[in-house]
């Protein structure tokens, strides 16, 4: 019924003022794209609190930036003259009352793309430490001697990853993907130095069951 009445509608447009108007209202229909937070998961909370503090913002405080978190900061900026675009960039950070830590610092851009982006593939469904724990193995590998020394050397790393064999390393992260990138960046890692994990149920290695096991997270064993 829906699709009907769109159609409906695209032709009463049409009818009216032609296929430039359908071309124009066609585009305007597409679902946006989902803003990018750049903030982290420390500071995600310290915006949900603050604009909860303001009245902006009904949700929980726990660190996801998710749509009401967006919609928050998009009411926030509309009110106080700043870029409405829902992402907390530079100034709106400002206006809130905090500084954006520096990515640079640690990684480039792609670096942390990267590392979302294999997140995401490799245990979008594990827990957000689970998540924070697959990031820190791959920078475990980049700081040892045994494994290439970049992010994009460990992760296309012949056979090292299943989400690069299958495709799922294109996918596109979300943004608990980027905040456990970025945590695991700012140096946390529940895996205490591990350099492999493996999910039991599924893993067919028999050397990689040798490895000794450091601790279990989720349906993933993180050993060394």
């Amino acid at each position: 019924m829906r699709k009907r009445i769109l159609a409906l509608a695209f032709a009463f447009i049409f009818a009216v003022l032609g296929v430039g108007a359908l071309t124009t209202a066609m585009i305007t229909y597409q679902k946006p794209l989902m803003a990018v937070a750049e903030i982290t998961t420390s500071e995600t909370r310290l915006v949900q609190q603050r604009l909860k503090n303001w009245g902006y913002y009904t949700g929980s405080v726990d660190g996801i930036y998710g749509s009401k978190t967006r919609s928050a900061v998009t009411k926030f900026q509309r009110v106080n003259g700043l870029k409405v675009d829902g992402i907390v960039g530079p100034e709106t950070a400002a206006a809130i009352g905090f500084s954006i830590q520096n990515d640079s610092a640690s990684a480039s851009n792609n670096d942390l793309y990267l590392l979302a982006k294999c997140v995401y593939a490799e245990a979008r469904g594990e827990s957000y430490v689970g998540q924070v724990a697959v990031a820190a193995v791959i920078l475990n590998r980049v700081e040892s001697e045994k494994f290439p020394n970049t992010i994009a050397g460990v992760i296309y790393q012949p056979y090292a990853f299943t989400a690069v064999s299958d495709g799922q390393i294109n996918l596109e992260p979300d943004q608990t993907a980027y905040n456990a990138a970025r945590d695991a960046l700012n140096g946390w890692d529940p895996t205490y130095g591990s350099l492999y994990y493996y999910n039991p149920a599924t893993a067919t290695s028999s050397w990689i069951w040798s490895r000794k096991t450091v601790v279990t997270i989720g349906k993933h064993v993180f050993a060394i």
